[in-house]
């Protein structure tokens, strides 16, 4: 801390350039952060993927009081959202609600997995990680997506330490995503003997570096937990276990860190989610890939079930999530009927009947985001994702046909486009060895854990690309920092 104290006093290049060395050898000690622009193995031993490396800056992203009051209100409101979502579900499988709810919310699924989502004991279970894509806007925050299964955890605690031993104050402080994380999995034992398993599979292997720091750091304040890949998982009829390379233990909690689209490739699945069925170890996220749709959002907005959302959330939380999630629509290729349009959808101030309209709107009428609503490979990353304005007239008709053409066994949805906000900040430029200035666009990924039938916010993630991207996610050219809770005037 000597060291902090001395660059807290300091100011200037040197200072700043300083600052983002420690904080990266911290990352690379840790295992999260590549040695060399190839990746490599850590210090301590971790592989590191290729891509994990990132612009680093020397100081963490500030938010504003009311904007950290927005988001500790937040994480609440969400969990009553999946609440109403997992009600809606079930009411429209009871003839209580529109029928056609489950049939979009089970669409393209496999049915042994959607006969499995819907046993009873599985029926009050939710996610208890929530992770909001937030942009800010000149308008204000807008949520683009919900994420029960995010990356990020790991890194976004290994961040806070690493800018708290600075001394700045981190939004959730240096240790807030492992206590969070660590009172959800308590929450989830229920006097359970046994471990944590944190199962990544193949396809998530990028994040499986950050999910060892995660597991380590929870063991150092004496929780049994262990990273594995699903073939390290061992099945008997009265339990998981996994090794820690000494002995076998037990399984109390298995925390699935992986996606539902990717069952199939993921080995010991079906044996996972028999003992999930039998009581033997508790899952969470749950096996319910209803909750993990995009298109959730479309059925907030839509007119018919206006006074269910209304029932369930009360007008306060149904105003300010409204607001706050864009308006979305489910692309489904049937036709409509003559007198009918598609709900508050319009071109140009006319009323929209059929999606192929939309094929012909100018670039300025077409700022819509077209992406797949969930369970596929192409739902997370930015990936599949096509923004009308960016693209050529052709490239916008061709993203739509294939759309609708995939409704059956990957829908999609549409999504009013929203411009995040301009900001300033600078980075360590590691060709010149220099901390440049940069202007950017953020995305904000907060995290809540649920616990006691609270969602509590941990920490936050800033992701920050250059004005000429036009996706924001994490990639080499992003500024990725923890929050702090400064005033606006201290951006950097």
């Amino acid at each position: 801390m000597a060291l902090a104290r001395d660059l807290s006093g300091r100011t200037g290049t040197d200072a700043l350039h300083r600052r983002c060395t420690i904080i990266r050898d911290a990352l690379i000690r840790d295992g999260l952060y590549a040695a060399s622009p190839s990746g490599a193995s850590s210090e301590s031993g971790h592989p590191v993927p290729p891509a994990a490396r990132w612009r680093v800056a020397p100081h963490p992203f500030s938010l504003t009081p009311d904007q950290i009051a927005f988001l500790s209100s937040l994480g609440g409101r969400l969990l009553a959202f999946y609440r109403a979502l997992n009600r809606l579900y079930l009411d429209s499988l009871r003839g209580l609600q529109p029928a056609w709810v489950s049939t979009y919310l089970d669409q393209g699924k496999p049915e042994s997995l959607v006969t499995y989502s819907r046993m009873n004991r599985l029926q009050e279970q939710l996610p208890a990680v929530i992770r909001p894509d937030i942009i800010p806007t000149d308008g204000g925050m807008v949520i683009t997506e919900l994420d029960s299964v995010p990356g990020g955890i790991g890194l976004t605690a290994a961040l806070a330490a690493a800018y708290r031993e600075l001394s700045d104050d981190i939004v959730g402080g240096a240790d807030g995503i492992i206590r969070g994380f660590a009172a959800m999995i308590e929450d989830h034992r229920q006097g359970r003997p046994g471990c944590l398993a944190i199962v990544v599979s193949e396809e998530a292997r990028d994040y499986r570096p950050e999910m060892q720091w995660l597991a380590a750091q929870l063991r150092t304040r004496g929780m049994d937990a262990w990273c594995v890949a699903p073939q390290d998982v061992r099945f008997t009829e009265e339990a998981l276990f996994v090794s820690d390379g000494t002995a076998e233990r037990p399984v109390a909690v298995l925390y699935r860190f992986f996606e539902l689209f990717d069952l199939m490739n993921v080995p010991k699945a079906e044996l996972m989610m028999y003992s999930a069925k039998k009581e033997r170890v508790a899952v969470t996220p749950p096996f319910k890939p209803q909750l993990e749709e995009k298109l959730a959002f479309a059925l907030l907005h839509h007119p018919v079930l206006r006074p269910f959302w209304r029932s369930e959330l009360g007008e306060e939380t149904c105003g300010v999530l409204s607001a706050v999630m864009p308006r979305t629509w489910s692309l489904d290729p049937r036709p409509i009927p003559p007198a009918g349009i598609i709900p508050d959808l319009s071109i140009a101030g006319r009323a929209v009947a059929d999606w192929r309209e939309l094929a012909g709107a100018t670039q300025k009428a077409r700022r819509f985001v077209v992406k797949p609503s969930g369970f596929s490979e192409l739902a997370w990353g930015s990936r599949g994702v096509s923004v009308g304005h960016d693209l050529s007239q052709s490239e916008w008709a061709a993203a739509l046909d294939q759309a609708l053409a995939s409704f059956p066994t990957t829908p999609y949805v549409l999504q009013e486009f929203h411009k995040g906000r301009r900001f300033e900040l600078s980075y360590l430029d590691e060709r010149t060895d220099d901390v440049v200035p940069m202007s950017g666009r953020a995305r904000l990924s907060p995290y809540y854990f649920v616990a006691g039938g609270r969602a509590e916010l941990a920490g936050v993630l800033a992701t920050v690309c250059p004005l000429d991207k036009k996706l924001i996610h994490g990639m080499r050219d992003a500024v990725m920092v923890p929050c702090t809770q400064a005033a606006p005037d201290a951006v950097r």
